[in-house]
């Protein structure tokens, strides 16, 4: 078994299916998008630059969407927190997500790379 499909496997519900539901949103966003396990978590690269991760919050036990380059985006739902760069988006894993309002925020990050705001290989 890979070691994401551990990650998610090992995630107990409502938080497994949260996070698999963002998983598949945020990889089918863009066909320059993949996975991989950093520091113990989902990451999310665009053109292989890290662009957000799944976590979970330690006090909460809620899901979060964490963006790398948060600081750079001004979407209202995003908490800053004690973090420089970074910024996060709470998912609520026991109502419907916010399709919407997650695939803009993707949208919004990933046209910092595209832009070539955050510099990408091509």
């Amino acid at each position: 078994m890979k070691e994401l499909d551990k990650y998610y496997n090992h995630t107990t519900e409502p938080n497994k299916s949260c996070l698999l539901s963002l998983r598949n949103i945020i990889l089918k966003q863009d066909s320059n998008i993949s996975e991989s396990l950093k520091y113990g978590m989902p990451c999310f690269l665009y053109k292989n630059k890290m662009f957000a991760f799944l976590w979970t919050d330690k006090k909460t036990d809620e899901p979060y969407i964490l963006m790398v380059e948060g600081n750079r985006l001004s979407h209202p739902n995003l908490e800053q927190g004690d973090r420089a760069r970074m910024k996060i988006f709470r998912v609520n894993p026991n109502i419907d997500l916010p399709l919407e309002t997650i695939k803009d925020l993707i949208e919004e990050a990933l046209n910092l790379y595209k832009s070539g705001i955050i510099k990408v290989k091509n």
